[in-house]
């Protein structure tokens, strides 16, 4: 017997302010992520008031975008896009994707391909002409994702990241816009 298709509701918005009850959430789904392996840096999972400040902390900074997905309501994933600071002008038409992660809950659900195809739609109405990123080559999945949108992979460092107490290597990744 094939048990039934689920189809769960996804939507993804730009976030203007974060409520207390979108604070918690994006919270829990940060320290979900970080402690099943998929975090954004962290190794592991800090004190909910550090979750809290580092995301109340980046609704203040100008030219940062949280990007939120919700699935079926509930917040499963976010990622940022940022522009360059004003004083790269000769990068200010160069955005950056930082950040970003699904709560391993959510996973298989669409939520990073849809964080991703937002952030590619938001950069555009931005005016930026390119977008980079880079990521672990652990993160098999996302670099996947990243590859099957358009990215190119323009670089390679192998001292990217220490993790268990040995190096990690990450990949640089551009799309023209």
């Amino acid at each position: 017997m094939t048990p039934p298709h689920i189809t769960a509701n996804l939507q993804i918005a730009q976030a203007q302010d974060l409520s207390a009850a979108d604070l918690g959430d994006l919270c829990a789904a940060t320290e979900d992520a970080i402690a099943r392996g998929g975090g954004f840096g962290w190794l592991t999972v800090p004190p909910r008031s550090t979750l809290e400040a580092y995301w109340r902390g980046l609704m203040m900074v100008p030219g940062r975008h949280l990007l939120i997905a919700y699935l079926d309501g509930v917040i499963a994933g976010a990622l940022q896009l940022h522009e360059a600071p004003k004083n790269m002008e000769s990068q200010a038409h160069i955005g950056s994707v930082q950040s970003g992660f699904t709560a391993s809950w959510a996973r298989g659900h669409g939520v990073g391909r849809g964080l991703m195809n937002f952030a590619i739609d938001r950069a555009r109405a931005l005016g930026l002409k390119a977008i980079k990123l880079d990521v672990r080559e652990t993160q098999t999945t996302a670099i996947g994702l990243y590859r099957n949108l358009g990215f190119a992979e323009w670089g390679r460092m192998p001292r990217y990241a220490f993790i268990d107490g040995a190096w990690v290597a990450g990949i640089y990744f551009y799309l023209d816009l």
